[in-house]
Formats: C-alpha cells, sequence, structure tokens
C-alpha cells in the first residue's frame, strides 16, 4: 500500500474511533478520493485496509461502508481476546519476574489513585491500557500484533454500548489477575480474565444509534484543517506503529471521549465503560 493510502487510512480509522463515521456509513470511493484529492485506485487501497482490520466491509455491486458489528460478533471478538490474555496469563506465570510485577501493580494503582482523584479521562486510558501493559510483557509480538488487531475492532464496539456494570468491579478484576498469577493459581486468574471479558460483552447494547451521523465529508473536515484534537489519536493506530524501542507501547488512547460529548450519558451515570480491555 502506498504511503497516501497509508495516510488516507489511518485518518479514516481516526473518525471512526471518534464516533464521525459511525457504523454503517458509506464510504463511497468517489466521494472520498474528491476530499482527499487522490485518485480511486489510492482510497481503494485504503479500504481494504480497513477491511483488513475489521473497520469496513465492501460488499459487491454495493461498495464499502463502516463496519455495524453484530452482538455475536462483540461476543467472537470478547472470546478471541480471551484467548489470547490467558495464553499471555500462562506465560507470565512462568517467566514474569519481580520487575514485570511491579509494573503491573504500578500501573493498576495509578489507575486508582486516578479515580480517586476524580480524573475520568486518565481512569480511562489506564483501565485499558493494562491490557496492552499485560500482553507486552509477554515479550511475544506475533501475540502483541493479534491483540492489537481485536482491540482496534473493539473501537466500533463502543460507539454502540450502554454501560450497564460496575467499572469499580473490572478495575478489582485487574489487581486480582496480577496477585493470583504472581502467587502461581494460574486456573484461577484465567477463569476470571474469561470473568472480566464476559462482564464487559455484555454491557453492550447493540442496534442503537448513540452518536449523530454525518456526511464523510462532514466527518472528515476536522482532520483535514488540522483542528481534531491530537489526544483523540487511538491506541490502535498507536499498536499497530509500535515505537522504536519495539516494546509495542501506547501513547495515546483511542476512547477519550471528545469535548463534544463530555456532558453525554457517560458522564452521567457513575456506571461507566472506563477500563474496558478494548
Amino acid at each position: 500500500m502506498s504511503s497516501r493510502s497509508q495516510t488516507i487510512a489511518d485518518t479514516l480509522t481516526r473518525a471512526i474511533i471518534d464516533h464521525r463515521l459511525v457504523p454503517g456509513c458509506k464510504l463511497g470511493e468517489r466521494e472520498l478520493a474528491e476530499i482527499f484529492d487522490v485518485s480511486r485506485i489510492v482510497v481503494r487501497q485504503a479500504l481494504i485496509r480497513l477491511a483488513d482490520d475489521g473497520l469496513a466491509q465492501i460488499e459487491r455491486n454495493r461498495g464499502a461502508f463502516v463496519a455495524r458489528p453484530s452482538m455475536q460478533e462483540a461476543m467472537e471478538i470478547y472470546d478471541a481476546l480471551t484467548l489470547v490474555e490467558q495464553g499471555v496469563a500462562a506465560q507470565l506465570s512462568d517467566r514474569l519476574g519481580p520487575a514485570g510485577w511491579a509494573e503491573l501493580r504500578q500501573h493498576v494503582e495509578r489507575q486508582r489513585q486516578a479515580v480517586a482523584a476524580g480524573n475520568d479521562a486518565l481512569a480511562d486510558v489506564l483501565g485499558q491500557e493494562f491490557h496492552t501493559v499485560f500482553v507486552r510483557l509477554s515479550r511475544n509480538k506475533v501475540m502483541q500484533e493479534i491483540h492489537a488487531q481485536l482491540v482496534r475492532r473493539t473501537t466500533l464496539l463502543r460507539s454502540l454500548i450502554s454501560a450497564d456494570f460496575d467499572y469499580c468491579n473490572l478495575l478489582d478484576d485487574h489487581s486480582r489477575v496480577v496477585d493470583l498469577l504472581e502467587k502461581g493459581r494460574l486456573k484461577q486468574a484465567m477463569d476470571l480474565i474469561d470473568t472480566h471479558h464476559r462482564t464487559v460483552v455484555r454491557g453492550y447494547i447493540m442496534d442503537r444509534e448513540v452518536f449523530p451521523e454525518m456526511t464523510p465529508a462532514e466527518a472528515l473536515a476536522p482532520y483535514l484543517d488540522g483542528k481534531a484534537d491530537g489526544a483523540t489519536i487511538s491506541a490502535g493506530l498507536r499498536q499497530a506503529k509500535p515505537s522504536g524501542n519495539g516494546d509495542g507501547a501506547v501513547h495515546a488512547h483511542v476512547h477519550l471521549p471528545n469535548k463534544d460529548r463530555a456532558s453525554t450519558s457517560r458522564a452521567s451515570t457513575k456506571k461507566t465503560n472506563r477500563g474496558l480491555p478494548t
């Protein structure tokens, strides 16, 4: 894929993650070619990349659309996340040294401090990054790539969810998993990982319009004129492009709420989707 196609794919991904291009939105080649001032071939390459990541669906004789995940797909994605993280747990239980356990505990503690301070945005970032750190400590790059792709696919799910679970319980799960693994209680840790993900997926209510629909031109305008807030750059893109040290560390987070919707229902209820492993 050309560098221009990659840039377009990254921009479309960011717009999807920021909930500006909503599930089911038509991604017309001709319209996108005009928006980005490129050929339709360049756009087509970008759309193929999005389809490979599960963020778009290309239908014969109809074109490309932002993927509209079903509840069954949500369950399958989180089942896959469970299997990956259970495999990582088995590795960490035998191989992780004191520094690794300390890093996980420090991460959980930072999340607790953010919650106690009422810093919802930071708590959201740390809660979700826990899973990325957890997988990174396996030092298995293939596993990290698989996990990162699954995480990107959860971005669509988060545009369709209603939080119907207790965030504090999910936070406690992180701490308990670390405790169990460090004590060598692998089976219990793996069971908890499964329960954790099942709790998350049960919080999704599908087929519900949460964010307003826009035309592609409206949705992409902030990214083309440079006005988009850099803080909303997706972790999915960051994970796809690890830092130079090869550790796959994430430096920004996909799910920080936009300022425009800071007063929506998620901010007005104690039940939130913070800390979800996406």
